[in-house]
């Protein structure tokens, strides 16, 4: 790094202005993509799916609260897991905190893991979080959204929309969910998988401002280096 360019502010300024005009294109076409996202057509469920949480058992229908939306983070914590997966803690603590904040604009936020709900309570509070955690263990809901992938399909299942398969058993992901009135259906809106996921890291979009950026280049794999923040 200490062999980069170095110019006068005169210079880094016009670069800087010339980088501006990049970036704002990329917000608009961000802002043009989004229109799209909230274009996308709706499908019903059929399956009200089951979950076992701090408030006893919920259906997906009561996940919403008083909310017409839903946002859903599929966590990487399967039955027997020691620990979550840290690249999922990365995204919790980004996210934790904003549930009042999108409350705020009718939606609730909801985490879901497969392991059973007394494995997700240890975790949390291991990490401190705060944000509501259910359990989805036992129900078909993980295995439809693509997010537990079943040791048969472990090369060739769908993941990201695409059959690819995933290295694991849990895969990470977040689903989005609406519904016009309290008993009426509830649709499922929108899904994002593996790099769809990152607009949700607040620390990744920290860090890709710095100079070093990600600096994941030389690693073995991409999050090598990250720890669960307990364990740096």
């Amino acid at each position: 790094m200490l062999d980069h360019r170095v110019v006068s502010r005169a210079a880094w300024l016009e670069a800087r202005v010339a980088l501006l005009e990049e970036e704002k294109a990329l917000t608009r076409a961000s802002d043009a993509l989004a229109k799209k996202r909230r274009a996308l057509p709706w499908v019903e469920l059929q399956t009200a799916y089951a979950f076992n949480g701090p408030d006893g058992p919920e259906t997906l229908a009561g996940l919403f609260g008083t909310h017409s939306q839903l946002v859903v983070y599929h966590f990487m914590l399967g039955d027997g897991w020691e620990a979550g997966c840290p690249s999922c803690s990365f995204w919790a603590d980004g996210y934790d905190g904003l549930t009042p904040h999108l409350a705020a604009r009718d939606t609730a936020f909801v985490t879901v893991a497969n392991a059973p709900f007394d494995q997700i309570e240890a975790y949390r509070n291991r990490m401190g979080w705060s944000f509501k955690w259910v359990s989805s263990h036992g129900s078909d809901f993980n295995t439809d959204f693509h997010v537990t992938i079943p040791d048969t399909a472990r090369t060739t299942g769908t993941y990201n929309f695409q059959n690819r398969g995933f290295p694991v058993s849990e895969a990470p992901g977040i689903s989005v969910f609406a519904r016009d009135r309290k008993e009426g259906p509830v649709y499922h809106t929108y899904s994002a998988y593996a790099r769809g996921l990152d607009r949700l890291n607040a620390g990744y979009q920290v860090i890709d401002l710095t100079p070093k950026g990600r600096d994941e280049d030389g690693l073995g794999h991409s999050m090598s280096w990250l720890r669960r923040h307990d364990e740096y």
